[in-house]
């Protein structure tokens, strides 16, 4: 009687590098040699190691943005609260139907009123006290002749002749305009004394004139080359005519171009 036996072998291999084992199970069937082998390798330790690390790697990349994200929804819905919050205090009824922000910007508006109102108070009040001149000190005389053209005006006798009634209405006239034009000059006022109309010429009425300026003695030579001078009364007066209105049929209209100043 023949007994058939099976043998189980077990190989231990052992891998210098990191210890693991790997076993081998063959089963070996008696009879024909030939029997099919069958190996079980078990994962070795250092792959298990590197899975996890691989694992715990991906995981803690993916919750790192997990992590940036809800921070970022976070701000968000915090910024989100606050513009609500804004808007209901500023929405929020104060006294009958008034709100927070209709009570700023009347403030607001007043504030701005109260600058503007300052700033207008303080240029109309102010005085320059250093460009301002003693008038007892303007004692020295500066005269400027000269004549201009009334075309809207037909020489008569009683005109020419200054006694008449019509020619001292008219010469009178004359003088208050020229006294209000250089009044109201900036540069020229302070100065200014008076204008005569001393004549009226036969023809086209011409109207000769004389302008007065006072000086102070310490400045007249500095005021005769720059403000008193010839060219600066002289440019005054043109522009004046210039800027007059244009209704050409008015009594007083003076002819701009037939301005002649000496």
């Amino acid at each position: 009687m023949q007994t058939s036996m099976n043998f189980e072998l077990k190989e231990v291999k052992t891998n210098g590098s990191d210890g693991a084992t790997c076993l081998a199970n063959e089963e070996v069937t008696t009879g024909n040699g030939d029997g099919a082998a069958h190996r079980t390798v078990e994962v070795t330790e250092r792959d298990g190691l590197l899975s996890e690390q691989q694992i715990d790697g991906s995981n803690g990349s993916a919750g790192h943005e997990a992590e940036v994200q809800m921070n970022r929804g976070n701000a968000c819905t915090q910024d989100v609260s606050n513009v609500h919050r804004i808007k209901r205090e500023l929405n929020e009824v104060i006294f009958w139907k008034i709100r927070r922000w209709m009570v700023i910007v009347i403030i607001l508006i007043i504030i701005l009123l109260v600058i503007f109102i300052s700033l207008a108070l303080c240029s109309a009040i102010y005085d320059d006290e250093e460009e301002k001149i003693d008038p007892s000190l303007l004692k020295v005389p500066q005269y400027f002749n000269g004549s201009f053209q009334l075309p809207n005006l037909i020489s008569t006798e009683d005109l020419v002749s200054l006694s008449s009634t019509e020619s001292q209405t008219l010469a009178a006239d004359l003088q208050k305009k020229l006294a209000d034009l250089y009044t109201s000059s900036p540069a020229l006022g302070q100065y200014f004394s008076k204008a005569e109309i001393f004549a009226f010429r036969n023809g086209s009425v011409i109207a000769d004139y004389q302008l007065t300026f006072l000086m102070p003695e310490e400045q007249q030579d500095q005021l005769r080359q720059f403000t008193l001078s010839r060219e600066m009364v002289y440019n005054v007066f043109r522009q004046f005519l210039y800027d007059q209105e244009p209704d050409k049929s008015e009594r007083l209209f003076i002819d701009p171009v037939s301005l002649s100043m000496v």
